[in-house]
């Protein structure tokens, strides 16, 4: 019985010293009820209905004191001075100030990424922070005015505070690890729709990658950027489902210089935020046999879009640009295209090109 009691002591004590939301609420019913009993005592039989007194109790309690209510006894205004409202108006303040720590905490949380998103479903998540650069994603995703609602998640493993707080769309969260699963579970890697790894190195990249490429679901798509370009073709051989990107520099510095104005044609062709931009479309898998060149006039004619080529995986490792006009293409084959914005798949009459095509 001893150790009993003083486990409930030291229970006690824990929940006064950080005045817990127990605490307060068991104080304040408390209070509450030893008012209302002592107002009864005193015959304040107008105070005494629970609707009538719970609002008197919270306007007089808090010193706003409209004055519809109030005691008329000489007993009941000595248990209002005396009572209610001294001990009240403590709880009171402590209530407000217990809820303004909790406001403050929560908003620090967002502020540090210690938030967790569980629960959230087919979303974005973008792996690694550079200060301009992943800024310039964020504005390239949002730049698609047709693009599918989804929140975009920042995980960073750096300590810093949200950087992208004027971006409402961007939940920021920090990890210890990009490979450990119980830190992947805050993100709920495992529903995420779209992955962008852009780490500190191409180490922390291709480890991250090869981690991703077995955690996500099958349908999700994984882009990752490398300055090495062995990196990126290692990664490639032993993981499908990532695209890997690396540094383009060379290749567009000889362009440009052989060809003037291409490094201009390829900033227009991979920004959404001006001119045309080159999109992807996945045609259905219900659709029937068609030709390039079937589709090339018709998006032409009502989407204002020029097809470039026709890829037969997501990330387009089997892709011909450019095919000829009679080049078969069918259901699950993916288009590549440049258009002022992006044709959704239900946007396209592929009954009347079907039907086109087999008269």
């Amino acid at each position: 019985m001893p150790i009993f009691f003083k486990r409930l002591v030291v229970l006690m004590r824990a929940h006064v010293d950080k005045a817990s939301w127990q605490l307060l609420f068991t104080a304040t019913l408390i209070h509450m009820i030893v008012t209302w009993g002592l107002l009864w005592l005193s015959n304040e039989s107008a105070l005494l209905p629970i609707s009538t007194f719970f609002y008197y109790y919270v306007v007089t309690t808090s010193t706003v004191g409209y004055g519809d209510f109030s005691a008329t006894t000489e007993l009941g205004r000595w248990v209002v001075a005396i009572i209610q409202i001294p001990f009240g108006l403590a709880l009171f303040g402590v209530l407000l100030g217990k809820a303004g720590q909790f406001v403050t905490y929560w908003v620090r949380r967002g502020m540090t990424g210690e938030k967790d998103f569980a629960h959230l479903q087919n979303h974005i998540v973008i792996f690694g922070w550079h200060d301009v650069r992943t800024k310039k994603m964020v504005d390239y995703i949002l730049g698609d005015n047709k693009r599918e609602d989804r929140k975009i998640v920042l995980a960073v493993t750096e300590v810093m505070e949200h950087p992208l707080l004027s971006y409402p769309e961007v939940a920021f969260v920090r990890l210890t690890s990009f490979t450990d699963d119980e830190q992947l579970s805050r993100i709920n890697i495992g529903c995420a729709d779209k992955i962008i790894i852009d780490g500190d190195d191409d180490n922390q990249t291709f480890t991250t990658a090869l981690k991703l490429s077995r955690v996500v679901k099958p349908a999700a798509h994984i882009s990752a950027h490398f300055l090495d370009d062995t990196k990126a073709q290692l990664l490639r051989e032993h993981c499908k489902n990532v695209e890997c990107s690396a540094s383009m520099s060379a290749e567009i510095l000889v362009r440009a210089m052989q060809d003037p104005g291409s490094s201009r044609v390829q900033e227009e062709l991979l920004s959404t935020l001006h001119g045309d931009t080159q999109f992807s479309l996945a045609l259905p898998a219900e659709v029937g046999c068609l030709t390039f060149g079937d589709i090339f006039g018709y998006f032409k004619q009502h989407h204002d879009a020029t097809l470039l080529g026709v890829a037969h995986d997501i990330n387009a490792l089997n892709m011909d640009l450019n095919p000829p006009l009679d080049y078969k293409i069918s259901g699950g084959d993916i288009l590549h295209y440049i258009a002022p914005q992006r044709v959704l798949a239900t946007e396209v009459n592929w009954s009347s090109l079907c039907s086109k095509n087999s008269s």
